[in-house]
């Protein structure tokens, strides 16, 4: 008995760093008024603008949806994707850059505490992101999908955080803020050509085909278009989300093998 008394607090001390640096993450996005905009507002403006360009567009003779309906949904999985990554990487370099991250990994915080926060912090405000872009597309817009709306917002927010892994693994990779900007034409460009978006991608060339099915964000499309077809959620819907959450978290375990101790 006395041996599991003094297991308890043991377990609840080691979550303090990855508490503690959750905490504080998202105390700087709270204060941080230009992100929480850019994470919060940037997305659902998108969508009113897409929603504006597709207005007037007819239905084709054999659709039954718009194609607002079409392009909107697939919007809702890219945009928390592309956002995500964006403020990521460019939030985990300043860490790297002003000293705060070298001095963390000079204390006891292990690296997976590190980036297990970060990554939670970042992730909450994901999800935030998501249900705001969701709430004003399907309640504003009139964006129609044949499945819940709820499982719409269960996608957007596995991918978004799916961004937010790639993002601070690709911050790894960066010396400055600039050139983890530039990651987004390597690592983000690539996969919107080829999910799904612009051509269905059984019609791509076979050989681009196979590397859109490496591709984390051709699954999120392809669960996001199961929910925009069906009523119920299918077997093919849960095999794209759980392939994107394997994604994101092979990405989160990448990235703290290559954290290093020194940020020089």
């Amino acid at each position: 008995m006395s041996t599991l008394v003094d297991r308890a607090p043991a377990r609840q001390v080691s979550m303090r760093p990855y508490l503690a640096t959750t905490t504080r993450i998202l105390r700087q996005l709270r204060n941080d008024h230009r992100t929480v905009a850019m994470i919060l507002v940037v997305p659902a403006l998108l969508m009113t603008l897409l929603y504006f360009i597709y207005k007037d567009t007819p239905k084709a003779p054999n659709q039954t949806t718009t194609l607002f309906d079409r392009v909107g949904i697939s919007m809702l999985g890219i945009l928390p994707f592309i956002v995500m990554f964006l403020i990521t990487a460019i939030a985990m370099q300043r860490e790297r850059t002003s000293g705060t991250l070298e001095r963390l990994l000079t204390t006891p915080l292990s690296k997976l505490d590190l980036l297990g926060g970060y990554g939670t912090a970042f992730s909450s405000a994901a999800a935030a992101q998501a249900v705001t872009a969701c709430l004003v597309s399907f309640g504003l817009l009139g964006l129609n999908a044949a499945g819940n709306p709820g499982w719409v917002v269960l996608i957007a927010v596995v991918d978004a955080v799916l961004g937010v892994s790639l993002g601070l693994l690709a911050s790894a990779f960066a010396r400055t803020e600039f050139q983890a900007v530039q990651f987004m034409p390597v690592v983000v460009a690539p996969q919107i050509f080829l999910c799904g978006l612009l051509v269905p991608r059984n019609q791509l060339p076979g050989w681009l085909e196979a590397i859109s099915n490496v591709m984390p964000l051709s699954y999120a499309v392809d669960a996001l278009q199961q929910v925009s077809v069906y009523a119920e959620p299918t077997a093919v819907m849960w095999r794209d989300l759980a392939v994107v959450a394997g994604f994101a978290v092979v990405a989160l375990c990448l990235g703290a093998a290559t954290l290093r101790r020194r940020t020089a």
